[in-house]
């Protein structure tokens, strides 16, 4: 078998942009996929029960939203978006919450500062301390600072990758190992060389050899906790993606740290979102089961 952190090397580099770049496939993207989450996203703040742009560091971007089930002692779902860390705001992705908020479920969703105003380097650690924040004022933001799950989506899933593997009692006074009970990353990119070697997405991100060593979990950053994790990848999606996920859990899942890997059928990496806010799919199921410490039953 191939050395997984080499496979990639057999692509040219228009096949590596039929790999990743994933909107050019989606001729719908802007057209239709992000106004419909928009709209959505509009209706979800304007009727939860929430308290938006919460400022948790300095920078432009760095700012959360709360939606809160009614229950301050429910679990809790921080969720980080997507788009190749260059594009996306968080106020796109609002609809993420109300099925959950119905499920009795509080969830955070996540803005951060965007490359190339900043580096995946920094973007890495806005989201630890969006972490800290939410750990420290949960009693505020009216949820539970001791049942917290991370989830993510493409860049988010990479994000939520990396929060699982900090060493939080290192990063803050007073934090937790086990701040976080579970990770789900969906669709991430566990591995950046392919990404960097992509010539039309890494314009935009300006992600040199060096930082995309340091910043892969499947190279320097390993969970660091036996929390469970669920790894989603959609059933449509490209080889590559398919290979980020599976070689992640192929690495680090263990006896001691449980991980499931999950196709969610038929969907492509933008539907699998709207799958995910489907009452009535197994996907939405397993995330609940995730935030109710059941395990990645999938």
């Amino acid at each position: 078998m191939s050395d997984p952190l080499t496979y990639h090397t057999r692509f040219t580099p228009d096949e590596f942009d039929a790999q990743y770049n994933l909107r050019a496939g989606r001729p719908d993207y802007e057209v239709t996929v992000i106004p419909g989450w928009s709209a959505d996203s509009e209706t979800a703040r304007a009727t939860l029960e929430c308290a938006l742009d919460i400022r948790y560091g300095e920078g432009e971007k760095q700012k959360l939203d709360v939606f809160r089930c009614g229950d301050p002692s429910a679990p809790t779902l921080v969720y980080f978006h997507g788009g190749y860390w260059q594009r996306g705001d968080k106020s796109i992705y609002s609809f993420i919450a109300p099925p959950f908020v119905e499920a009795g479920i509080n969830v955070v969703v996540v803005g951060y500062d965007l490359c190339p105003s900043v580096t995946i380097t920094r973007i890495s650690e806005e989201a630890r301390e969006a972490m800290a924040y939410i750990w420290r004022n949960a009693r505020t933001l009216g949820i539970n600072r001791d049942r917290i799950t991370v989830m993510g989506h493409s860049a988010g899933g990479h994000i939520t990758q990396m929060m699982m593997a900090t060493d939080w009692p290192a990063f803050g006074d007073g934090l937790p190992v086990d701040l976080i009970k579970a990770g789900i990353p969906v669709s991430p990119l566990s591995y950046l060389e392919p990404v960097r070697l992509t010539e039309a997405l890494n314009a935009g991100i300006r992600m040199d050899p060096s930082e995309a060593e340091a910043e892969s979990p499947m190279t320097q950053h390993p969970p660091v906790t036996n929390a469970p994790q669920l790894v989603v990848v959609g059933g449509a999606e490209t080889d590559e993606f398919h290979r980020q996920a599976r070689m992640y859990v192929d690495k680090y899942a263990s006896e001691d740290r449980p991980m499931g890997l999950y196709f969610v059928p038929e969907v492509d990496h933008f539907d699998e979102l709207n799958v995910l806010v489907d009452t009535t799919s197994s996907f939405f199921k397993h995330t609940c089961d995730m935030l109710q410490g059941k395990g990645p039953n999938a």
